[in-house]
């Protein structure tokens, strides 16, 4: 059985180099990701309500690359610290300097989600545009990050599954960790968090659904997936599990689809309400009537 098991082809993370610097596939996944979600980005402006804003000012391709900016901070900044404050809290505390070595590896999905809601937030006061407007013109292409990230991390040799059945078609042996058939479950968050994820979200979003609700989806359906996921990923071998058997990246999971049924449930109440308020009368305003039908006496 074991012959039959495929074996992690032991990528070299260098995709290339220049000079004395070396270019890690790992960075020209997240370049890949952030190229390829600005692009789709400027198709989503085709689509509504985006096309129709007016206020405080149209959404054009500039407006988009300033987000990006953002985007970009976030993703770096809340990464790198979640990880830190999520994973390794003590050892950084102890060892601040170590937090800048970014190199080394050590990136935290929800520390980065954390990070870009930030940007998010501070780009949209700037801008005077609504949150949730915002929020769910970009998460509409988020997922495209997220498969571009899981391939880096394929690549990388990082984040393996657990131990698999060997008769599993696509159980794979890291040679790095040992000699037992894993879950590649890096391409499992490829194909659920990215692929899956990016089809329906944005099939959603394309139908203009009530502020919030396409954010709603998003933070919900990644935390079900990576929920799910994190049954066949190792968990880090400095925490392993923790209450309830959970791994940590489901405890975070937790809030997350919370927070997006939570949210939900509030969009569509509020959307509710304004096409409720839409339909009643202004203040002063005389209610229509029917005019009595005049008859002719007899």
């Amino acid at each position: 059985m074991l012959a039959l098991v495929l074996t992690f082809p032991s990528f070299d993370p260098v995709a290339f180099r220049l000079g004395p610097l070396a270019v890690h596939w790992y960075g020209l996944m997240y370049l890949l990701g952030f190229v390829v979600g600005y692009l789709l980005l400027l198709r989503r402006l085709k689509h509504p309500p985006y096309a129709g804003i007016t206020e405080p000012a149209p959404w054009t391709s500039t407006v988009v690359a300033d987000l990006m900016t953002y985007v970009i901070a976030g993703v770096i900044l809340g990464g790198r610290l979640g990880y830190c404050l999520f994973y390794q809290p003590a050892f950084y505390l102890t060892q601040p300097l170590e937090i800048l070595k970014v190199w080394d590896g050590g990136m935290s999905f929800h520390g980065g989600a954390l990070g870009v809601a930030a940007g998010v937030w501070l780009f949209a006061r700037r801008q005077g545009r609504p949150f949730l407007q915002v929020s769910d013109l970009l998460v509409a292409v988020v997922p495209v990050g997220l498969a571009f990230g899981r391939i880096g991390n394929f690549i990388n040799g990082e984040l393996w599954g657990r131990p698999a059945d060997p008769s599993l078609p696509w159980a794979m042996v890291f040679p790095q960790v040992d000699a037992v058939p894993r879950h590649p479950s890096q391409l499992y968050e490829f194909a659920l968090e990215g692929v899956l994820l990016f089809v329906v979200g944005w099939l959603y979003a394309r139908r203009g659904p009530d502020r919030g609700k396409s954010s709603a989806l998003f933070v919900f359906g990644y935390g079900v997936l990576r929920f799910v996921v994190e049954f066949s990923r190792e968990p880090d071998s400095f925490l392993g599990l923790l209450p309830l058997g959970l791994s940590m990246g489901q405890w975070l999971c937790v809030p997350m689809i919370l927070g997006g049924a939570a949210l939900w449930v509030w969009s569509d109440r509020r959307a509710k309400r304004e096409a409720a308020g839409a339909l009643a009368p202004a203040v002063g305003e005389p209610v229509a009537t029917e005019e009595p039908v005049a008859t002719e006496e007899a």
